[in-house]
């Protein structure tokens, strides 16, 4: 278990930008595609099991991402309320608003894991579900409930360390909870041949050991500052508050996303099957470019508590730039391996096929990526919620038409699922990226970051 990190009354300042976007994207780097990591190599054990556990993992994995997606406020709400209170300099106020994100993960984690229990079958038929492939999705679903509570553990403890502007720590708990789930997902479905349940089974147990460890954690820093550990409900509601917007923001994103499996899984096994797979690549870059998204929400969260609206500006713009040129990276990189990507998670030739074209479309896509997920950090950081939720609704509007579009037009096949990733990554992605950019250009988040 890794140590406590000793937390400094003030802390202080590098250098300059660079080297203070750096020391936090670098670690958070590895920490973001921890998750991703867990997917893909889910992916990569089910998929040779065959078509069917592969797209049932899919079903499922749409369905459980979800409720995860809903609740990741509990990081990036906690972000900046931690962050901006040491930016006033006042570190037990930031160790009670972790405390209370952590209170609020196991309430929430709770609730849901309960109601995913219950309503698994029905979700599972509501996205179109059938046959043996219903059947996997149900088992992976339901096996993957008492890893749910343990992910928005997760969540509130990334989030208090990320705000202390500590992600190191959450990179040294990432590694040994990606190694732990690689290693009890082989054992539990090849080794005890529990197929499916068994990769759920074995994510499950490493979140857990991951959420423990965030828990002491928290546990002991609040003890260092004499922080009790009994919640302050008046400090839920506010951390609430602000995740309602948040919930709307990232609601908005699964609908869009769900809506993509909608259309998909209309277009047979094969393509819901590369689906499944194209989305876990995108997932695990999304989170690659996370990186400056979360050194965003750190230090942007810090220098406006901080009253330093200039240097949160200028941060800004090298993220910016940086988000652009990395994205520009992944592109040409996945443009690259694209050909070969199919062979590493089943030996299907024509989901292979399908994969190759809907990876190339999201290579086109990155720059855009990578633009998106750096402002959208930023906004988060400066507690812009409201504007982030009315965009996101926005943007569904825009993108929902265009997946009516590629359903009524009856395309399948490989030709199906280009339409569906063009439609995701030149068509939702750009309509992200305008409602961001026009925010960023004014003043008025710095102004609600500042208080």
């Amino acid at each position: 278990m890794p140590a406590s990190p000793a937390l400094p009354e003030t802390l202080p300042a590098p250098a300059g930008h660079r080297r203070e976007i750096l020391r936090l994207a670098v670690p958070a780097f590895g920490a973001l595609i921890a998750e991703p990591l867990f997917l893909l190599a889910d992916s990569a054990i089910v998929g040779h099991l065959g078509v069917a556990q592969l797209a049932g993992v899919g079903l499922a994995s749409a369905v459980l991402h979800t409720a995860v997606g809903l609740t990741v406020f509990l990081a990036y709400s906690t972000t900046p309320a931690v962050a901006r209170a040491i930016g006033h300099g006042q570190l037990p106020k930031a160790l009670a608003a972790g405390r209370d994100g952590v209170w609020l993960a196991l309430v929430l984690g709770t609730v849901l894991a309960g109601a995913g229990l219950l309503a698994a079958e029905p979700l599972l038929d509501l996205m179109g579900a059938r046959g043996a492939v219903r059947g996997f999705a149900v088992d992976y679903l339901r096996w993957s409930m008492p890893g749910l509570v343990a992910m928005l553990l997760i969540f509130a403890g990334t989030g208090v360390l990320r705000g202390l502007q500590d992600t190191r720590t959450p990179l040294a708990v990432a590694a040994a909870g990606f190694t732990l789930n690689i290693v009890l997902n082989l054992i539990l479905v090849y080794g005890c041949h529990w197929s499916v349940t068994g990769s759920a089974v074995g994510t499950s147990i490493a979140q857990w050991a991951m959420a423990l460890v965030y828990v002491v954690i928290v546990q002991r820093n609040a003890g260092r500052h004499d922080v009790s550990l009994l919640p302050d409900w008046r400090g839920i509601r506010a951390m609430t508050k602000v995740g309602s917007w948040l919930m709307l923001r990232t609601l908005s994103l699964r609908i869009a996303i769900l809506a993509t499996v909608v259309v998909v899984t209309a277009q047979g096994s094969v393509n819901l099957a590369a689906h499944q797979l194209a989305m876990t690549i995108f997932t695990f870059l999304a989170f690659a470019l996370d990186a400056l998204a979360i050194a965003a929400q750190a230090l942007i969260g810090k220098e406006l508590g901080a009253a330093h609206a200039d240097k949160a500006r200028g941060l800004t713009r090298t993220m910016t730039r940086w988000g652009l040129g990395f994205g520009v990276l992944t592109g040409v990189l996945l443009a690259a391996a694209a050909p070969w990507a199919g062979a590493l998670f089943t030996s299907d030739a024509e989901v292979g096929a399908s994969l190759t074209l809907a990876l190339w479309v999201l290579a086109a896509g990155q720059p855009i990526a990578g633009y998106v997920f750096v402002l959208d950090g930023v906004l988060i950081g400066a507690g812009d919620a409201r504007y982030l939720a009315i965009a996101g609704v926005v943007n569904l509007a825009v993108y929902l038409p265009l997946l009516l579009a590629v359903r009524l037009s009856g395309a399948d096949g490989s030709a199906g699922l280009l339409w569906l990733w063009t439609a995701f990554s030149l068509g939702y992605m750009p309509a992200r990226a305008i409602t961001l950019g026009l925010r960023a250009r004014t003043d008025r988040w710095m102004v609600l970051g500042a208080h």
